[in-house]
């Protein structure tokens, strides 16, 4: 990681890039409040300054007096770029723990443009993805547990995940590996003293093995919420299928609560799938609206129904949606698209992804639902409110519901948690066999070595480069 980089102020647009209200952009360096001050109208305000201050004035692409030096104030043929606020932060007060200013101006991408580019031409440069909470990271504001938890704020699509992320982000997370750490220091000073003093062993290993099981039992505790997280932060994707005129389609809507795909009573409707996201108990969802399921010779039905096969194949859930008017497609005689059918539901049932909507009840007819069928009516509403919590509990089984316990989602966190771990199980091991103490105090420490990586204590530039890819510019 080239080092001189840093010692280059930078500068990034902070809010999409879209039209809006306001929009913020973020500096942040050695200088920033200077540079920025050199653009800002009235002359001398942002660099005389202390921390915290929010500062109303002008930015303006400045020309020079017959001296040779910026005129101050908004001088004649100075082009005014925008109306603006201007926030100063002095190090090492600040999100980066550099001097940093943020500039909230109107929202226009023309002016955002205009004010960029007079920013990059008084010498900053334009910021790497992450590289706000890289630099904040090594500054040691936050650790890298707190780094992560600034993208997956960012990148919550649900309240729930927005909390858990938020919680990480406050250190939860943190101080875990803190106490576990700590622990491990602890029993590993007890080892290095016996090194240090074999004329006074005992020839006892001075580690209570049970000091080792609890300090397994914390890790294992927070790598088990590693799939909690995962599915509040990833989500899930699921198919509404079933056969034609079946009123997947009404489902749909009914889930999104508007009226997103056309309903009607003609076969082959729906040509290809739509979708869109909503909240199952928190739980972040793709739900996709997929053509008819039946055998048909017409081009452009048939490739809809290729594409829905596709979507039926990648689904963490799937919704068969039967027409109850019908009865039971498993007993159609003579019946192939029943039949074919049939096949796909036991599938799906065997796989424990079907919950099945035995559809139109409200019409009177359609015998007993068969098993995993849950009789509703999406006309009159009847029986969604049990459909919903069908799928609630099978996206999130009672096992991976939220506690309000701090959870990860970082591959790269429960990676690092599997190696302490599998290195505390050479140390009971060692315990057990009474092998020499340098023995386990290496495992010791490659336990305490790994939790090190997950906070920051002990990384590279390669985990850091790859880790601050993946954020947003302005991060």
């Amino acid at each position: 990681m080239a080092t001189d980089r840093f010692a280059q102020p930078i500068v990034a647009l902070a809010t999409p890039y879209a039209a809006g209200a306001l929009a913020v952009i973020r500096t942040s360096g050695a200088g920033a409040v200077e540079m920025v001050d050199a653009l800002f109208s009235p002359r001398g305000r942002l660099a005389a300054a202390g921390g915290y201050t929010v500062h109303h004035g002008r930015l303006v692409q400045p020309t020079t007096d017959s001296g040779g030096k910026p005129g101050t104030g908004v001088a004649a043929g100075d082009e005014v770029l925008d109306e603006v606020l201007a926030t100063v932060f002095r190090a090492p007060h600040s999100y980066t723990g550099e001097d940093s200013v943020e500039i909230s101006c109107h929202g226009s991408p023309a002016g955002i443009d205009r004010i960029l580019a007079a920013l990059c031409a008084a010498g900053f440069r334009p910021a790497d993805p992450g590289e706000f909470t890289l630099r904040a990271f090594l500054a040691g504001k936050i650790d890298l547990t707190r780094a992560e938890a600034v993208q997956e704020i960012v990148s919550a699509q649900t309240r729930e995940a927005h909390a858990m992320a938020l919680q990480r982000l406050s250190g939860a997370v943190e101080e875990r590996i803190n106490d576990v750490k700590g622990r491990l220091v602890s029993l590993l000073a007890a080892i290095d003293i016996q090194l240090d003093y074999p004329e006074e062993d005992t020839g006892e290993i001075v580690v209570p093995p049970e000091s080792v099981r609890e300090v397994e039992e914390l890790l294992r505790s927070l790598l088990a919420g590693w799939r909690t997280g995962r599915i509040y932060q990833e989500g899930v994707r699921v198919a509404i299928a079933g056969r034609t005129n079946a009123g997947k389609s009404s489902l749909f809507n009914a889930l999104l609560r508007q009226d997103r795909a056309i309903v009607s009573a003609i076969a082959g409707t729906t040509r290809d799938y739509l979708e869109a996201p909503i909240s199952l108990s928190g739980v972040p969802a793709r739900i996709f609206d997929t053509a008819g399921f039946r055998d048909t010779i017409e081009e452009i039905e048939s490739e809809g129904i290729r594409r829905s096969g596709e979507i039926l194949d990648s689904a963490d859930l799937v919704v068969w949606v039967v027409d109850a008017s019908t009865g039971n497609a498993d007993t159609v005689a003579g019946d192939a698209d029943a039949a074919a059918e049939a096949l796909v539901i036991e599938r799906l049932r065997a796989e424990g992804r079907l919950v099945g909507a035995w559809n139109k009840v409200d019409l009177g007819a359609g015998g007993t639902p068969p098993p995993d069928f849950l009789p509703v009516s999406v006309k009159t509403g009847a029986g969604m409110d049990e459909l919903l919590q069908a799928l609630a509990r099978t996206v999130l089984p009672e096992s991976l519901a939220w506690t309000g316990e701090p959870v990860i989602d970082s591959l790269r966190q429960k990676e690092l948690l599997e190696r302490a771990l599998q290195a505390l199980g050479h140390v009971r091991e060692g315990l057990a066999e009474q092998v020499p103490v340098d023995t386990i105090a290496l495992d010791m420490e490659e336990a305490v070595r790994a939790l090190g990586e997950i906070t920051g204590e002990v990384t590279s530039d390669d985990v850091l480069d790859a880790m601050f890819r993946g954020f947003c510019v302005g991060k």
